[in-house]
């Protein structure tokens, strides 16, 4: 098979296996009053999402190692259809919500970066980091979808119907995965004679480890802002009273998609330049912009949308480069290994991020508050500049991070 099919392939099925991602925070805005929630309780449901992920990824990534990495592929995307049925059909409060939402996170946790693992074991061409490039755009591709596909048919027909349709995305993958590359071989040598969980190897590699602090705070910035954006954009949409959830939604489809080819001409960027430079410039602008995007609202829903993109742009411009960094840095006996940490340690800042900004929200004021979203929106950026300054410390002081 031509290395373009099998990234093809890959990223088709990843859009697909995307289709719940972002049902949650996409419907968030109704789903608000209709449990009562509180916005510290809101963000506790965007965060434990993460949670599931990082439970189920040091098991599931690192088997990637052992067995054929397609097959643990198939069972996140088993796992991921169970907690979106399981959502539409049993979660009717916080607490119930919080278990469907930890389901759906495992199973993401099993698809993300075993995906990744699926395509880069097969032949993809003497520049492997412009396949992960594609890989990690095709992530904002099936977050844009699952925005605008969820918000719409959440408006239509009811949230619980937002989740059933979007339980039938990671059954299509499954169907690609299994029709498409039913006769390819992965081009590697199986270990199985390490202990499973022992990361060590991983933490004294440190090069590749640097760009897994950088990922911390991106995947902060990064998940903040997509469990956020729908609620912000409705706040700013009522200062003019006119823009609802439609508008919202479709703005934070726009602002997604715009990130995958803004992250390949990042990896792009960081191959002729350096990678951990523009990591560093883009992470750095980053903070600035969200600064800007928390005080748009008090304008017009316009520059609002117009920052939210921008940002949303910022943001994914370092993406691929560091899933790229930690993958090209990484012994290839220990790439799963590595891949289990790199996403352990920063979707663990995913986790943080919603949670931190719903509690920055509660106590300062509500979302009505236009001063909670200037707050609120430091607080997203607060990842960016965090991330800056780990890469900062390991690439220019030279600061042992084992």
């Amino acid at each position: 098979m031509k290395p373009f099919n099998t990234i093809l392939i890959m990223c088709t099925a990843h859009i697909f296996s995307m289709a719940g991602f972002a049902t949650y925070p996409a419907l968030l805005p109704s789903l608000i009053p209709i449990w009562q929630l509180t916005n510290t309780q809101a963000g506790w449901i965007s965060g434990i999402f993460f949670a599931g992920y990082v439970a189920s990824v040091p098991v599931l990534v690192t088997l990637t190692d052992r067995f054929d990495s397609r097959l643990i592929y198939i069972s996140g995307l088993v796992i991921s259809t169970i907690g979106l049925l399981g959502f539409g059909f049993l979660a009717n409060d916080f607490w119930s919500a919080m278990v469907w939402q930890a389901v759906q996170g495992a199973g993401i946790g099993g698809t993300y970066m075993t995906g990744l693992r699926v395509m880069t074991d097969r032949e993809v061409g003497s520049t492997p980091s412009r396949a992960i490039a594609f890989y990690t755009a095709a992530f904002s591709a099936g977050t844009a979808f699952s925005f605008v596909i969820s918000g719409n048919i959440g408006l239509l027909w009811g949230w619980q119907t937002a989740f059933y349709m979007a339980a039938i995305g990671p059954i299509i993958a499954i169907v690609i995965v299994l029709l498409l590359l039913s006769n390819q071989t992965p081009n590697k040598v199986y270990r199985h004679n390490t202990n499973l969980l022992d990361f060590r190897p991983v933490f004294s590699n440190r090069e590749a480890f640097s760009y897994t602090l950088g990922y911390i705070g991106h995947s902060w910035e990064l998940f903040a802002l997509r469990g956020w954006i729908v609620t912000f954009l409705v706040f700013a949409g009522a200062q003019q009273g006119g823009a609802g959830i439609l508008s919202a939604v479709v703005i934070a489809g726009i602002a997604n998609i715009i990130g995958g080819p803004v992250s390949i001409i990042g990896n792009e960027l960081a191959e002729r330049f350096g990678r951990k430079k523009i990591i560093f410039i883009i992470m750095l602008f980053s903070g600035f912009v969200a600064l800007a995007t928390g005080i748009s609202a008090s304008f017009s829903l316009y520059v609002a949308a117009i920052l939210v993109v921008i940002y949303s742009g910022f943001i994914m411009g370092d993406s691929s480069s560091l899933t790229a960094g930690a993958t090209n840095a990484a012994d290839p006996s220990y790439r799963g290994a590595t891949l289990a940490v790199h996403s352990v340690l920063g979707f663990s800042g995913a986790l943080l991020g919603p949670l931190a900004v719903g509690l920055v929200l509660d106590i300062s004021g509500g979302r009505s508050s236009g001063f909670s979203w200037i707050l609120a929106f430091v607080t997203i950026g607060f990842g960016s500049l965090g991330g800056a300054a780990l890469i900062w410390l390991t690439k220019l002081k030279k600061v042992n991070v084992n």
